[in-house]
């Protein structure tokens, strides 16, 4: 009575055409309520296979029920949103990540160390099993899953590196902002567009005490400068951006102290 299916292996119209039609009118003679089918990943379907989903969900509305699981509702033809009743869920709570993931590590016998969790409920921005495959990955590359190892294993800069980077954009002076900026990104490893996220979340959203309009103006430049970087964009000269943007907000707190 139940049909499951992953959207994103069988996303072509042949599937609804065959597999979800043949299902739904097939009539069973021992069996009583409704059939459920469940089209997991069901935003890879391809526009034809959910014009095709649509027909068959108004011609056996009666005896079955469809369950359509995605991440991007924008990617669902609106002629299938609209016969649809939408769940929207929120990414869990800190609470709940933390209490998963130290039950998991028990029982696995992960040894934990110094801000171990911490740092994977962080990391993990609410994802459950972004947070399960990262303690799994750094547990099978180091000894013990700690705050350091987290972010080792993830290419992530730690809270350390974000701060000393922080204190290098809003101290030093141009070419010294170059060469310790280079140096971070490049000599560690470390992603630029990594750094920049770093930045805004920890420091520009609402961790250091700055004017509205210097804090506005930071966030709005380095907003672009981060969907440049996703555009695959030279990193070398979103660095040296990143750096005027800093001296300029730097020149604006200097006059509003004047």
């Amino acid at each position: 009575m139940v049909l499951e299916l992953n959207a994103s292996d069988d996303r072509g119209i042949a599937v609804v055409r065959n597999q979800i039609t043949s299902f739904a009118g097939t009539r069973k003679l021992f069996d009583s309520g409704v059939k459920l089918i469940i089209l997991d990943e069901a935003d890879a379907l391809t526009k034809d296979a959910q014009a095709a989903l649509r027909r068959v969900i108004e011609k056996f509305s009666k005896t079955t029920r469809f369950c359509l699981i995605c991440n991007y509702v924008s990617k669902i033809i609106p002629a299938i949103q609209s016969r649809c009743t939408r769940f929207r869920f929120a990414p869990l709570s800190e609470v709940q990540m933390k209490s998963k993931g130290l039950e998991i590590a028990k029982l696995e016998n992960v040894k934990l160390g110094e801000n171990g969790i911490e740092s994977l409920t962080r990391c993990a921005e609410g994802d459950m099993r972004k947070l399960i495959n990262t303690l799994q990955a750094t547990h099978l590359a180091f000894d013990e899953v700690n705050e350091t190892n987290v972010y080792k294993c993830l290419g992530r800069p730690t809270p350390q590196e974000i701060k000393e980077t922080m204190n290098i954009l809003m101290n030093e002076n141009v070419s010294e902002m170059e060469r310790k900026v280079k140096e971070l990104s490049v000599g560690r490893g470390l992603s630029l567009i990594d750094l920049l996220r770093g930045l805004i979340e920890n420091y520009l959203r609402d961790g250091v005490d700055l004017p509205q309009d210097v804090r506005g103006f930071l966030l709005e430049s380095l907003a672009e400068i981060e969907w440049r970087l996703s555009g695959a964009t030279s990193d070398v000269l979103q660095r040296g951006d990143i750096i005027g943007t800093f001296m300029m907000a730097r020149e604006l707190l200097r006059r509003g102290k004047k």
